[in-house]
């Protein structure tokens, strides 16, 4: 794997890599501990050189901590965003393990621009909360024709149980009070990490194409871990439930 700090047309990947990090830590402070746990998952159900999907990789902070975890492993990268898949592609630049490809997942024909048919896993970690129930299911029928029999799919994001309100509100306050004292001691939010983004010499370009694809930030649905182990299994999957959990965010993890 080449140096991740050596700079590319003047970017130093590596600091946005951290600087992602720092954000996205922000909003979840346990964040490398689903990390660790879906990697667990992966080395106990398929093996220390599994053939990956880093589904909405992002800056491909799922392909760093699995090739760091098992270097035997390889790993396709797919999103849309162009800003964040200049700082995965300037990265990963010349590590063989690795291949990232631009599409969207809302797009039917998506998997067919895919370097493989199938997959020994496929995981994502906060991304398809930006989906409604409706294309999410969807795309979970798809994904369930990716996973290799024996395979794993595993989905690390907001999953809110609906029937348990005053939890999710007492849970809710507290955590954006400590955000907000995070804030204080100056911790960057995402759209503070974009402006940064857009006043950035290389990236400036793809995070305009990127507003440009989604607009501002928009919510999808947050269904409960319930809904997505139902809808996992009545996609082909033959086991599913989560493997890990904090009071917002829930890994679940489904057995093909």
């Amino acid at each position: 794997m080449t140096d991740s700090r050596t700079t590319t047309a003047g970017a130093d990947w590596q600091a946005w890599q951290e600087s992602w990090d720092r954000q996205q830590e922000w909003y979840m402070p346990d964040r490398e501990e689903r990390f660790r746990v879906m990697l667990d998952m992966v080395e106990a159900l398929v093996g220390t050189a599994p053939r990956v999907l880093d589904l909405a990789c992002g800056t491909g902070s799922i392909t760093a901590r699995l090739l760091d975890r098992l270097p035997d492993a390889t790993s396709t990268g797919v999103d849309l965003d162009p800003a964040l898949l200049a700082i995965a592609e300037g990265t990963f630049e010349g590590d063989e393990r690795v291949t990232f490809v631009t599409a969207d997942l809302k797009d039917p024909g998506w998997a067919t621009q895919l370097p493989h048919d199938s997959y020994d896993a496929v995981l994502t970690a906060t991304a398809l909360h930006w989906l409604h129930r409706e294309p999410l299911a969807d795309l979970y029928g798809h994904l369930a024709g990716l996973v290799r029999d024996g395979g794993v799919f595993m989905n690390a994001d907001h999953m809110i149980d609906e029937t348990t309100p005053r939890i999710n509100a007492a849970e809710r306050a507290h955590r954006h009070a400590r955000m907000d004292q995070a804030r204080e001691q100056g911790a960057l939010d995402w759209s503070e990490w974009w402006q940064l983004a857009a006043k950035d010499p290389v990236l400036a370009g793809p995070t305009a194409r990127r507003f440009e694809i989604y607009g501002e930030h928009a919510e999808g649905d947050t269904p409960s871990p319930a809904w997505h182990a139902r809808t996992l299994r009545e996609a082909g999957f033959a086991e599913a439930r989560p493997v890990w959990c904090s009071p917002s965010d829930t890994l679940l993890l489904a057995l093909k």
